[in-house]
């Protein structure tokens, strides 16, 4: 590799799904849920040895800032930055791209989300090196590619076409052009992208170099690229990220960038990967009963099946007589809701009294 690479990680969010655990300023990726670590902590474990710590930059908000600097007490305090403003993940990611610019111009740059379960390190860090050898040979805006394990219709998808032969990576990389990325589909066509084959979960991971994207910035969103500009002006970072983020458009990278651009390739990961979104996704790392019963505690059941239960401390939970339930017990809240709703918490929590959101 001729450049060196940057890493952004994205560690904002506002902490709905995992309501009572998850709050506004302890949103999903502060939390321990799979491990002894929070996932913000285990996803920037998992660059060590590829990225360096100063070349780190990591992307939160003004209420979760304080909680990410204890998390994070030896990376240098300019690389953690808050946005003053919620601006979805295309001004995140010219935020970003800004940062790095103005450190080198010419460096590779890996953008992640900082929520994902992943065990295989070796097997990500082999992946990103891929996908990063692609992303400057060619030129294009790379990303990285999950193969599908079921017809899940709660994911975008990346619909792959021919692959691309390159000089520095080996054909078991799995490198291939992107025909289009897809909207989160129905049941039914998230079947057919199933039977298909040549479809991609798309877990919002990116690779390119800093000209190349800033290359689409200016072809198809002027304003960010003008806000990435100003960045860039010598002694100018903090008074630009003050002055006019809270002024940037609130749309997706993706629609803003991904869809648009010509040149986008695909690396298909050869990691596990589990974004854990919501109470029913986490319950396969907790421990079972012979009756499905899934809790991170210990518990006592009786003609109870089916049952997710996260107790944060405190005394036993018994269950009696009931099936199919989320149970979430924090010190100042309990839920309790059926396990098919789990998707809707986050509805919940808008009518909550603010203390408690």
């Amino acid at each position: 590799m001729s450049n060196p690479i940057y890493a952004l990680v994205l560690a904002g969010g506002s902490g709905e799904r995992f309501w009572p655990l998850s709050r506004r300023a302890r949103p999903k990726q502060l939390l321990r849920l799979v491990a002894k670590q929070t996932l913000l902590e285990q996803t920037v474990a998992r660059l060590e040895g590829l990225v360096a710590r100063e070349r780190l930059l990591i992307l939160t908000n003004v209420d979760q800032e304080a909680a990410v600097r204890e998390l994070l007490p030896d990376l240098p305090k300019e690389n953690i930055l808050a946005e003053p403003a919620k601006r979805d993940t295309a001004a995140a990611v010219a935020l970003g791209v800004g940062w790095v610019a103005v450190r080198d111009h010419s460096a590779t740059m890996i953008v992640l989300p900082a929520d994902h379960v992943i065990d295989d390190t070796a097997a990500f860090q082999k992946t990103l090196t891929a996908a990063a050898a692609a992303a400057e040979e060619t030129g294009a805006l790379v990303t990285i590619g999950i193969k599908p394990t079921w017809a899940c219709p709660g994911f975008g998808y990346i619909e792959q076409g021919e692959p691309v032969p390159l000089r520095k990576s080996k054909p078991e990389n799995g490198v291939h052009w992107v025909v289009r990325f897809r909207e989160k589909p129905n049941a039914d066509l998230a079947e057919a992208f199933l039977r298909s084959g040549n479809f991609r979960w798309n877990a919002g991971m990116f690779v390119w170099s800093v000209p190349s994207v800033l290359s689409e910035f200016n072809r198809h969103t002027p304003e960010l690229a003008s806000f990435i500009s100003q960045l860039r002006a010598p002694g100018n970072f903090e008074k630009t990220v003050r002055e006019r983020f809270t002024k940037l458009p609130v749309i997706s990278f993706d629609y803003a960038i991904m869809e648009k651009a010509d040149r986008v390739l695909v690396v298909e990961a050869s990691f596990d990967w589990d974004d854990v979104g919501s109470w029913r996704a986490v319950a396969k790392y907790f421990k079972s009963d012979p009756e499905g019963n899934a809790a991170n505690c210990e518990i006592t059941a009786l003609d109870s099946t089916n049952n997710i239960v996260f107790n944060s401390d405190g005394p036993n939970i018994a269950l009696l007589g009931v099936h199919n339930l989320i149970v979430v017990r924090t010190p100042d809240a309990v839920l309790i809701c059926h396990r098919h709703q789990a998707e809707k918490i986050k509805n919940l929590v808008g009518k909550l009294p603010k203390s408690l959101q």
